[in-house]
């Protein structure tokens, strides 16, 4: 199948998954597409949202979609990393076998993971960016497509360890989960409240989400979008020559080269989605918040002033 074929072939099902998350999933289309566009670039995303809002079901139900296998962590004060790893244990044969942990799915939920100590944030976070992992000596690969979705309570900050900004860097969109509106949350609650059980229909399985992964990086990209993401970044950065005023009285810290990788990678994929072969500086903005807006800290000025992330990247945008 030509590149051209597989586009279309891509956004057909595309379509199709949308309308199988939404059998169970009201509203939230925003965070249903930025989870998808991160599946398909090969990237991990950190939800954020207070409890209620369907995230955990979210996640199962994309899972269940793509015909991949789902393993949900409750991530907890005294969670080890040989919880979530693995270890190994010695057999009736007297002989060492390691037991593979729940990290070994293709989707894992990390629920809650500002709720466990850095050393156990730091056997997934490592997991996620070499994909694989390494106990007594022995290194093991994750099952491809490997993709993690963590989630974060804004709300509680007692009994929280929450992530250095390094780690947060690992994740590709930064996704806000809002609560819906009213006509949703009655649609909701009336679906809900029944005995009405749906049954998921699967769209896609691993091999395919892999050769669409690669469909997507071999996009190519003109250079005055490559200039834009670039740049847009490089402005976050008080210290940079691109950094306007704003940035030198609002901005602490800014992205790194990562947020420019991301950035070009979400946009050929928010391009192919939507069925065009090329993407344009429109595609690197319809995913800048998401990527950019845990990447770069506020000085308290900003704060005093009532700039949010969102709002800075808005400024930096025009």
């Amino acid at each position: 199948m030509s590149d051209v074929a597989a586009i279309e072939q891509l956004v057909k099902d595309y379509k199709l998954l949308k309308q199988e998350i939404h059998q169970v999933i009201v509203g939230q289309d925003d965070v249903v597409d930025q989870v998808l566009i991160s599946i398909f670039s090969r990237g991990h995303c950190l939800l954020v949202g207070v409890p209620g809002l369907a995230k955990t079901l979210l996640v199962n139900t994309i899972s269940e979609s793509l015909g991949l296998s789902f393993n949900r962590i409750q991530f907890t004060p005294d969670l080890m990393p040989s919880d979530i790893v693995g270890s190994e244990i010695l057999d009736d044969s007297r002989q060492f076998k390691f037991i593979k942990g729940p990290l070994f799915s293709n989707i894992i939920l990390a629920d809650e993971i500002n709720r466990t100590p850095p050393k156990t944030q730091s056997a997934l976070l490592e997991a996620m960016q070499e994909r694989r992992v390494t106990a007594a000596g022995t290194t093991y690969e994750l099952p491809h497509p490997f993709f993690v979705l963590a989630t974060q309570n804004p709300i509680e900050q007692e009994g929280t360890y929450p992530l250095p900004e390094a780690q947060l860097d690992r994740f590709m969109f930064n996704i806000w989960v809002d609560y819906p509106s009213f006509v949703e949350e009655l649609a909701i609650v009336k679906a809900t409240t029944s005995d009405t059980k749906t049954k998921l229909n699967r769209i896609l399985n691993g091999d395919q989400i892999s050769q669409y992964q690669d469909l997507i990086r071999r996009i190519p990209v003109p250079d005055n979008v490559l200039e834009y993401a670039v740049k847009l970044v490089g402005k976050t950065r008080k210290d940079s020559d691109l950094a306007p005023q704003l940035t030198k009285d609002f901005i602490s810290w800014g992205a790194g080269p990562r947020a420019s990788q991301y950035l070009i990678v979400g946009a050929k994929c928010h391009a192919a989605l939507n069925g065009r072969f090329s993407p344009d500086i429109d595609d690197v903005k319809a995913v800048a918040k998401p990527i950019l807006r845990h990447r770069i800290v506020r000085n308290y000025r900003a704060e005093a002033e009532g700039y949010s992330n969102d709002r800075l990247i808005e400024e930096l945008m025009k």
